[in-house]
C-alpha cells in the first residue's frame, strides 16, 4: 500500500501548543494554512529568515491574524513540530496494526517501518531541519524529535522480533537498535548534508535502507551465537 501522510486539517491542529483558540471555520483553516504553508517555506530557508509578512501573503492572511492564532513565531515552529511529531507517529501506527501487518515477513515488515520512516521525513524535512539546527538554543524541540524516533522503534521492536525467531533475545533487541540508528543516521546526515548519490526523497532511498535493515536483522536471526 503506498505510504500516505496524515492529512493536516483542523482537528489534527486544534490542540497543538502555541495555538490560540478559535470557533470560526474560516479562522481554523487560515490556521491549518499557515502551518502547511510554513512547513514548506522552511524547505528552502532557515528558521530565522522565515518571514511572516511573506507566510501570511502566501495565504491571504494579514499579520494580525497571524499573531490571532499564535503567541509568537516561536510558537508557531513549536506547534509545526509537535504537528510533526504527531503525523509520524499516527502513520507508523497505521502502517503496523494487525491487519496492515498480518502475514509480513521479516523483509516486508523492514520495507513497511522504513517507507513510513523515510516518507515522514521527507515530507517534513524544513522543520525537521530547523529543529536540528536550533537544538542548543531549543533543546526541547529536538528533545521531542528524538523521543519520537525512539518511540517509533520501541513499537516496531516486538514485532521484528518475533519475525527473528526464538532465543537470544537481548542480542537481537541490540541489532534492532542499531538498524534504526542506521537508518535515523543516514536520513539526519540527508537533510543536513544532501549528500550524493541518493537523496532522502528519492524511492531508491527506500529501497537501500529498508534492505540495509533487512540484512542486519536477517543476519541476527540466524546467528548462533
Amino acid at each position: 500500500m503506498p505510504f500516505e501522510l496524515p492529512a493536516t486539517n483542523w482537528q489534527s491542529v486544534q490542540n497543538l501548543p502555541g495555538i490560540l483558540p478559535t470557533r470560526q471555520r474560516r479562522s481554523q483553516e487560515t490556521t491549518v494554512a499557515l502551518l502547511e504553508a510554513g512547513a514548506e517555506a522552511l524547505r528552502g530557508c532557515p528558521f530565522d529568515e522565515l518571514s511572516i509578512n511573506d507566510l501570511c501573503s502566501k495565504v491571504g492572511a494579514t499579520i494580525g491574524a497571524f499573531y490571532g492564532r499564535f503567541e509568537s513565531k516561536d510558537a508557531f515552529f513549536n506547534s509545526m513540530v509537535e504537528l510533526m511529531v504527531r503525523q509520524c507517529l499516527t502513520a507508523i501506527n497505521t502502517a503496523l496494526a494487525d491487519d496492515a501487518i498480518a502475514g509480513a515477513t521479516l523483509s516486508d515488515l523492514c520495507r513497511q517501518i522504513v517507507s513510513v520512516i523515510v516518507h515522514a521525513i521527507s515530507h517534513h524535512e524544513g522543520v525537521l531541519r530547523a529543529a536540528m539546527q536550533y537544538k542548543t538554543q531549543h533543546p526541547s524541540r529536538w528533545g521531542k524529535v528524538r523521543d519520537t524516533a525512539h518511540a517509533i522503534r520501541e513499537v516496531s521492536t516486538p514485532l521484528l522480533l518475533a519475525r527473528m525467531g526464538h532465543g537470544r533475545t537481548a542480542a537481537k533487541t541490540r541489532s534492532i537498535g542499531f538498524a534504526f540508528q542506521v537508518v535515523f543516521g543516514t536520513l539526519i546526515n540527508g537533510i543536513l548534508n544532501q549528500p550524493k548519490p541518493v537523496a532522502v526523497k528519492d524511492e531508491e532511498m527506500v529501497d537501500r535502507l529498508a534492505l540495509a535493515m533487512f540484512l542486519l536483522l536477517d543476519h541476527d536471526a540466524h546467528a548462533k551465537k
